[in-house]
Order: structure tokens, then sequence, then C-alpha cells
């Protein structure tokens, strides 16, 4: 049984235990109303599961948004918005996210800024959710092709993480999640990082305890620093070319839609070059650490003019300050270092080493 994991204002817990954690906290907070918010694919895969474990006398209105990170924008939130009023809802009520990430950031963004806020519970369905999204308290929608441009830092009242939905999700959505992990393992803890290495060699039960072991290792860092004024900083390696990258394909309609971990683990390995160029992180572990990940994740092909509306994107990351292009990379694998600058001449380099990596 995976054990709960405390937080800053909530807790976090697991699997069919954790539906019993959630009917004693509805039971104790009596909610006047009570709102599921679902996409069209959690919808019919994960809502009929979550019915069944709740008690019998349990009811609430289903709200339903389009999937895809296309819909996370303020346009969605109005139509929820408008949804809630028009059942209803007042400051007593509940709205339960059950999605990915799309439905967690929103949603919680939703519920944070409703009649200046209701009580609101994460139900993470996808791995990248269930160990990064819904995890720390940021909530939010992005503001055209710019990511995560617009919301708030507020906890839910809990959060369940049940490792049965990942049935439901396709490989490349399991992989999308699979970023995040490996990323905690990159700036935290380097035997997180080494279980990766073989993981045709894990079952199901040594999956359960990886997602719990990323999931302490992003609350870790964000009990130590929940406003992100330095080490929670670190959880952004892989994000600041990640996020461009996944923008910049976002905006054009010849490129093909990259899923946010596919996005960052290109970026991670970017970054870990420029770690091997103004950090003096060893080479021997950047030629892992691609390996590693380009087995997991299929090469993407980057043009030369890509690569410039890239860099354009650049300036719109949340980590920027005073003008300045702010990245994470790494001395060594568990020692991140932030605030990084890295000029375009040494970010194209890291893009050229993408291009022609090959495993030797």
């Amino acid at each position: 049984m995976l054990q709960p994991i405390s937080c800053n204002g909530y807790t976090i817990y697991f699997n069919d235990n954790g539906y019993d954690n959630l009917r004693e906290y509805l039971e104790k907070k009596k909610h006047s109303r009570v709102f599921i918010l679902t996409d069209t694919n959690t919808h019919n895969h994960c809502l009929p599961r979550f019915m069944s474990k709740m008690a019998e006398d349990f009811t609430a209105e289903i709200i339903e948004i389009e999937a895809g990170e296309i819909h996370k924008n303020i346009e969605t939130c109005n139509q929820v918005w408008q949804v809630l009023s028009e059942m209803g809802a007042d400051r007593k009520s509940l709205l339960i996210n059950l999605g990915g990430g799309v439905v967690t950031d929103l949603g919680g963004f939703v519920a944070s800024t409703f009649m200046r806020g209701i009580d609101f519970v994460n139900i993470p369905t996808s791995l990248l959710a269930m160990v990064d999204a819904s995890v720390g308290g940021k909530t939010g929608v992005d503001l055209g092709p710019l990511k995560n441009q617009v919301g708030v830092i507020n906890v839910p009242g809990i959060l369940l993480v049940d490792t049965a939905f990942l049935q439901t999700l396709p490989p490349e959505q399991m992989r999308s999640g699979l970023a995040e992990m490996l990323k905690h393992g990159l700036i935290r803890d380097e035997d997180h990082w080494k279980a990766f290495l073989n993981l045709s060699d894990l079952d199901l039960t040594d999956l359960d305890a990886l997602i719990r072991d990323s999931i302490i290792i992003k609350n870790n860092v964000v009990m130590e620093d929940p406003r992100e004024a330095g080490l929670r900083k670190t959880l952004n390696f892989g994000h600041t070319l990640g996020h461009a990258i996944e923008s910049c394909f976002l905006q054009n309609p010849e490129k093909p839609t990259l899923l946010h971990g596919e996005a960052i683990a290109i970026g991670m390995i970017l970054e870990t070059f420029l770690s091997v160029e103004l950090e003096q992180f060893p080479q021997k572990k950047l030629d892992q650490v691609t390996s590693v990940i380009l087995s997991y994740f299929p090469k993407v092909e980057i043009e030369e003019e890509d690569t410039e509306h890239i860099i354009s994107y650049l300036k719109y990351d949340k980590k920027n300050s005073h003008g300045n292009i702010n990245f994470v990379l790494l001395k060594d694998i568990g020692i991140p270092a932030i605030d990084i600058k890295a000029g375009n001449e040494k970010i194209a380099r890291a893009f050229a080493y993408y291009k022609v990596w090959e495993p030797e």
C-alpha cells in the first residue's frame, strides 16, 4: 500500500484507500453542491471508475470540456464559469478535477477564481498530471501559444492519485509523463534517474513506487520553496527550451503536435548540452542522458528556421527577469544550477548536437 504524502496545506492519497479519504473529506466539508470537471476523454474512460468508487448516494453535476492543450485557455474557463453560475454553484461548492494536466491546471484556476475561490479536489488521470501538473499548487491557462502565462498558486483540498487510470492511456501519453519523472531524477536524485535505465525490468508495482518517489521529489522541492523564489526553479529544467519548442510547434499547422513531455524531453537534452558548455557537466553523462531520453522519445525534426522561431519564444519564459533569459542547468546529475545565462550561439549549437546525435 502506498502511504499518503503530506504537502503544504493538503495531502496526497493513493489508489483504493484514497477514495476512503475522499469520502471522509466530503463528509467533513459538507459542500452545498459538487461538480466534476472532465474532458471528452476522461468522461468516457475515467468517470465510470470514479463514480463506482464513491458512495451510492454521491451525486454531482458533470461539466465536460474539449480535450487537448489547445483548449487550455481563458475561453474555456469562461465557459466553465458560466456553467457553474447557471447551475447554481455558490461559495460552498466543490469542483473535482478529473483528468490530465489540462483539466487539473484549468480546473484549479477556475475554482480559485470563481466567486473569489471555491474548494477543489484534483484527481489526475495521466502520468504527467500525477507526477507533475497536479502537484504543487500551480494552476492556470495558456495565452495563445504561450504556456501557462495566466494563473495562480493555490492548493486543492486533497489530491487522489489512482494509478489504475493509467491503463486508459495510450503509449505516447505514458511517455509524456515519463519525461517529468526523468527530470526529477536529473535535478534531484541520481538513484531515481538510474531506475529508468532499464525500465523494461520493472513491473506495475515498481512503477507505482516510482510514481510515489517522483511525487515526493517534486513535493519536497515545493515544500522548501512554495513561491518559486529559488529552489523550485529547478523543476523547470528542460522547460525553458521545451516550452518554446512546444509553443513553436503549436503555432505552426504544418508541424506535428507535440505533447508536453515530448517537448520537455527535447528540452532536457538541449539544456544538458548547455550544462556541458557552461557548468562543466560531464560529457560522458551527456551521452547517457541523450541515449536514455531518445530510447523513449523518437527524435523530432527541427529545421534551422524552427530554431530561430524557438529562440524568439524564449523571451516569454516565466523565469526571465530584467530582460535576461535564465536557464536551469546541471553541474552533475542531482546537482542543478539556476539563473544561468546562455547566448543564442550556444543554444544553436545545442540544437545542432540534438540533430546529428546518433547512438554508438
